[in-house]
Order: C-alpha cells, then structure tokens, then sequence
C-alpha cells in the first residue's frame, strides 16, 4: 500500500488526506501548528492518522508521496530532507487532478483572479454545465473529486499551488496579469516569479488553450522568450487582435474561429478597467465552451463581485466606507485607489512581502487626503509617503484604525481598507480583516 503523508491540515491538506484514503492510499497528516477542531473531527470520521504542533520525521520521511499546503516554503528544512530523498513533493492540484477526468479551467495572476474565477464559473453554470469552482476558494479541489466530482471544474490556482505540479494541465488555462507579489518566496527575483506563473502552462498541448493580457508587458515579454504549445488568445483594453477579445467603440468584441460576440462595456455589473479584462477573459473561455451568447451578456450583467474586493459597507454622513481587504499587494491596491471618484481617506499595511510602493504615488498625491497605517511595522510606509501625504496616523487595531479615519473623513469622501499587504501580523487572514472592517464601522 503506497504511503501519502499530507503537510498542513487546513483545507486542502484534509480534501486531499480524504481523497487518498478514498484511492487506497495509507494515509497520514502532519500540522505543526494546532489543527481546528472541525478538521479533528473529520479526519477522526475518516479513520485517517494525524499529529499536530510537530513533524515526527520518521513518519514523514517513509511516504511514497508528499502533498503539502502551499503556505509552507520549498526552503524549510523538512521538505529540502524529502527532496534529498527524491520523494515527489507535490500541490493538492497535482494530486486531486489524477483522479478526475474532467475538463479543467485554470485561472491565475497577481490580482483579478478571484473575481475572474467566479465570473467565470457564474456564466458557465448559467449555461448549464454541471461545474464546480475550487483551488484558492471554497471547498478544496480534492474534496470535490473524492465526494462529488463534476464534468467541468474552475481552479483558481496561486503560484505557490503551481510550484507543486508535474503534470496537470487545464484545458484552459487564464492569466490575468503579473505583478511582483510574494517576492520574499522567490528570492526576491521577480524573474522567478513570473516563471511559477507561467508553470500553468507547462503541460498544455496544442489542443488547449491559453488566454492573456496583452497589455501586460511582463507577459508578453516571457512569452516572446518562451513560445508554449496552447492556442493563444489574447484580451486587450488597447489594441485590435483578430483571435481573443479586444474593445472598440466601447464594445467587447471577441473573436474565436470566426465566431463573434459582442457586448457594451457599460452594460457590465463591475465598474472599472480591471473588471472590464476579468469579463473579457471570462466571456473568452465561455465562448470557447460554446455558451450561449445571450447567456454570456446576460451573465455578464448580472454579477455581483467578490466579499472583501472593493465591497461598499456604508454611507455614514455622506462618507463612503470600501473593504478592499483582499488588496494583498501594491498591484490590487493600484486598482483600488484608481477606482476612487472622491477624496480617499486610506487605511493601509500589515505585514510587506517587498513591495515597491512608488507606482501608488501618482494615485496618492492626486486622491488620499490621510493614511491610516495598519500594522505591526508601518516604518516602510511611512518612509515610502512621508513626503506626499502630511496626515499619516499609526494605528495597532481595526476599531482604532475606523475611528481615526471617521475623524477625519468630510462630507463627500471615501474610506478605503486597500492594505496593499499580507494580514498575518495582526488578523488571521484577509477575510477576518475585512469582517473586523465591516463591523467596526456598523459599530461608528
């Protein structure tokens, strides 16, 4: 019997400690940290072996194969062990992706993933294929697979979900854009980065597809360097292709195989340029699966976005308060700040993965009245826009942090959580920073 040994109980760590037990694997999880009670509970059900807040390594270091959560880095001694001994280390994609048969949508990019996934999967139910939609979101991929797998499924994939793949391969595989995120996982070289991004294409063949910005240069770039097998098909804000999606005259137009669609921009339920290229994409692999054009529009209008991504909470004396905690990096923020129509109060920080603050500061002098700073070290910050922003305030709390800016936010103006940053230091992930937004200012 072949040995699995899964790192990291969250998740994707007991989607995948089931699905293996399902295949006839021996199976055994592995937490340093404290696993919750819920999940306690489901490997108990599932008759499967666990360990928390340690690694026993004669435990580990016996398995055939080692899927462990993307949270945990290449470079920790345990898995530099594993790799010495030449035991495959792969993602929960890899693993679940053997067992099923399924027609595979990939979606992935420094930001727009997670709405690009769910616009994608909202049109595709409505055209009636049987699809589930997992990766970064929901339930695990491989749970789905074990417990209820689908013809067709939408994977909103990390770069650090793609660094554990060998052979999985979407059908269609999207990127949205590249920016420089997680820098401090890569050496701090961008070029790697861009290489793990691009690892979501390494197994199509001809017959699949992949769909880009081609106003992004870092993409067009690599791809120039490094031609890849799939069919191109490109979506631009800028200029006219004749095979992928392009806007003229404020129309969406997309051509695949001499088949058109066509669709107003200002008919789109999300505002703002970037939403305008997550709905391209979308409605790309839409047309691609053949979905009904009037499906597509229709879907396309009536899409309500993502918790956390430029949500309005409440107007509270004519201020707009915004939760755009899922800004994780200088990029998403970029969008954030661009998106604004007022004077911005801005609530920004948490723990920095080396971002470059500089491309902010056009957007900053023109729109941010006062920065909040939110965060354990807010040094860099405060270095970075010292000298355009006069109003800067540390904070150590959420509820500190929507008082001061209730203080100074006038009539007419934004307040806007865009953190620009990982959560870690003082929340245990973007969603709780954006719950604790929300209910300090239902509280004002």
């Amino acid at each position: 019997m072949k040995r699995l040994v899964v790192l990291g109980a969250g998740e994707s760590g007991v989607g995948t400690a089931i699905l293996g037990k399902k295949e006839g694997y021996e199976v055994f999880v592995s937490d340093k940290g404290t696993i919750t009670d819920h999940y306690k509970e489901v490997l108990r059900n599932f008759e499967i072996e666990w360990e928390e807040q340690q690694h026993t390594e004669d435990k580990i270091l016996n398995a055939d194969m080692v899927m462990k959560s993307p949270g945990i880095p290449d470079k920790v001694d345990l898995v530099q062990k594993l790799n010495g001994k030449e035991i495959p280390v792969i993602s929960e994609i890899e693993f679940a992706s053997k067992y099923t048969s399924a027609k595979i949508i990939g979606i992935t990019g420094s930001n727009g993933k997670t709405t690009t996934t769910m616009l994608t999967h909202h049109v595709l139910k409505n055209g009636d294929l049987e699809i589930s939609m997992a990766g970064n979101i929901g339930d695990s991929f491989a749970i789905q697979v074990a417990e209820n797998d689908t013809p067709y499924y939408v994977l909103e994939l990390s770069s650090f979900q793609l660094d554990g793949i060998i052979d999985f391969a979407p059908h269609i595989a999207v990127l949205t854009n590249i920016t420089p995120d997680h820098l401090d996982r890569y050496e701090y070289k961008f070029e790697n980065y861009i290489a793990s991004k691009f690892r979501i294409t390494m197994n199509q063949t001809e017959g699949d597809y992949f769909i880009y910005d081609a106003d992004d240069e870092v993409i067009v770039h690599y791809l120039e360097k490094h031609p890849i097998r799939s069919k191109l098909l490109p979506f631009s804000l800028n200029k006219k292709v004749e095979e992928g999606a392009y806007i003229e005259n404020e129309n969406i137009n997309i051509t695949i195989d001499n088949n058109k669609f066509t669709m107003p921009t200002s008919n789109l339920a999300l505002k703002g340029n970037h939403n305008v290229k997550n709905a391209m994409a979308a409605a790309t692999v839409a047309q691609l699966l053949k979905i009904r054009k009037t499906t597509i529009r229709e879907s396309m209008e009536n899409f309500h976005g993502v918790e956390h991504r430029l949500e309005d909470v409440l107007k509270i004396n004519n201020v707009q308060y915004i939760n755009d905690s899922k800004a994780t990096n200088v990029n998403a923020t970029f969008y954030a700040l661009d998106a604004m129509k007022s004077a911005t109060v801005w609530i920004v920080g948490g723990v920095d993965k080396g971002n470059d603050y500089t491309e902010l500061y056009p957007l900053v002098n023109e729109k941010v009245k006062a920065i909040i700073c939110l965060g354990v070290d807010n040094s860099k910050i405060i270095n970075a826009f010292g000298n355009c922003i006069d109003n800067i305030v540390e904070t150590q709390s959420m509820k500190e942090a929507v008082k001061i800016a209730y203080k100074i936010a006038e009539r007419n103006d934004n307040v806007l959580l865009s953190p620009a940053c990982a959560s870690f230091d003082l929340f245990k992930n973007y969603e709780e920073r954006g719950r604790e937004f929300k209910e300090a200012v239902r509280e004002l």
